[in-house]
């Protein structure tokens, strides 16, 4: 499963025509989301992408169980067919004036909505900007909650990071552990590949949906201390460390250990035993688990860390978001629905089956069977103290993606890095003064 979600951009000029703070009072809720009067039910929309297989089923109960719990709240659940879709969908709501009352959203569209003021901080609805349950959530979580104005936006839903899936078998026949450092990784993967084995395979993406390629990019850029965007937002493309990740990419290309592919090419030649490694969200492992059908041991480990020495990963996923549009009832049924999605009981639940990330301690606690059988999931739920998320700006989505151009034109093309990544740099500054 690729690491990074079918993002597209959607026109800014659309949600800020419509979002002026003057036509807020005029702004209507969702359809789906009304209040009945005194004493009525009070309903609310939640606009999402789970729409199918264990996402669906689990978000279903959840729901279902709370609305048990509180029959005066009823929740309908708006189902879009992928982050990109949901974008528009939530865009085009707010535009005309009939957005949901929440939805999942990145920490990009999380920017443009605040700066249109078309969502509340979570101190308008919470009474708080420091709610109960906020410090119960690891720290990287905590961290990505907030915009850079330092208010907090959202509250967290669906939350995962970066691993590395590999065939463990492989790797003991040729006498090797799982790579702790990138410099063991590119060793390792260059003594497995030959004889029909290309240690790992990638998909740069699209420009406006960059995947995996470029995300192990950017992880690279991170491991190496210069993550490729620096906390202000500032596209750092070019930087000595993004030179060295783009380097190593093209190396490991060279020497025949990295192959560039599309749709999900890691997991498929993992699951096909003609590739050793794949780096995706750990979400993904029901997929990769099921591409690899007991074939072999399937091994799987947090990133390895670069010249920085620290540890370092990725943090992907939505948060939930509510639009300003919703009446002070929707808001407080609302905020108790995302209180109790981001439970403790609910994301034991939630992780357990879908695979996320639970985003508590707390939650983790409750999965001791799960746990047994998945043991990976400790491990990368320790990564969501130190993992953080691209920065909240909205140009950031766009200059993603002239990472996408240079990594085509190095890894297909043959480009020169330095040359690759000073172009990137170039139209990822354009992008951010056009954003800005």
């Amino acid at each position: 499963m690729s690491s990074k979600s079918p993002l597209r951009r959607t026109a800014a000029t659309a949600l800020a025509a419509a979002c002026a703070l003057g036509a807020l009072s005029a702004c209507s809720s969702s359809g789906s989301s009304s209040d009945a009067g005194s004493g009525g039910t009070t309903t609310i929309s939640f606009m999402q992408i789970m729409i199918s297989g264990t996402q669906k089923s689990t978000l279903v109960a959840l729901t279902d169980a709370f609305q048990k719990a509180n029959p005066n709240i009823k929740v309908n659940l708006e189902y879009q067919p992928d982050y990109g879709t949901l974008h528009a969908k939530e865009t085009a709501g707010v535009a005309a004036h009939n957005p949901p009352t929440i939805g999942q959203v990145y920490e990009s569209w999380a920017a443009e909505y605040a700066k249109s003021q078309v969502i509340l901080p979570v101190s308008q609805y919470a009474g708080s900007d420091s709610p109960a349950g906020l410090t119960d959530f690891y720290q990287g979580v905590q961290k990505d909650l907030r915009l850079p104005d330092g208010k907090l936006w959202m509250w967290p839903f669906n939350k995962s990071v970066q691993v590395i899936f590999y065939n463990q078998d492989m790797l003991q026949a040729k006498g090797l552990t799982a790579p702790t450092t990138w410099d063991q990784f590119a060793t390792d993967a260059k003594a497995v590949s030959g004889n029909g084995v290309t240690a790992i395979s990638v998909d740069p993406g699209t420009t406006a949906s960059p995947a995996g390629g470029t995300t192990l990019f950017e992880a690279l850029c991170a491991a190496d201390g210069t993550p490729n965007f620096a906390a202000d937002g500032t596209p750092q493309l070019n930087s000595p460390a993004a030179i060295q990740a783009m380097g190593y990419l093209a190396d490991l290309k060279k020497s025949g250990a990295l192959a560039v592919g599309s749709n999900y090419p890691g997991e498929t030649a993992l699951g096909a035993q003609k590739g050793a490694f794949d780096l995706s969200s750990a979400a993904g492992y029901y997929f990769e688990n099921k591409a690899v059908g007991g074939k072999f041991t399937m091994g799987t480990e947090v990133l390895p860390t670069g010249s920085s020495g620290q540890p370092t990963n990725i943090l992907s996923g939505t948060n939930i978001a509510m639009f300003a549009s919703a009446s002070k009832a929707q808001q407080a049924a609302a905020w108790k629905y995302m209180q109790f999605l981001a439970s403790a009981d609910s994301q034991a639940q939630w992780s357990s089956t879908t695979g996320y990330m639970p985003v508590t301690a707390k939650a983790l606690d409750q999965m001791g069977d799960f746990l047994a059988k998945n043991p990976y999931m400790k491990t990368a739920a320790d990564a969501l103290n130190y993992a953080v998320a691209q920065p909240a700006f909205p140009w950031v989505a766009k200059a993603e993606g002239e990472e996408v151009v240079a990594l085509q034109k190095v890894l297909e093309q043959g480009a020169d890095p330095a040359s690759a990544l000073n172009a990137a740099q170039q139209a990822a500054v354009a992008d951010q003064k056009a954003g800005q």
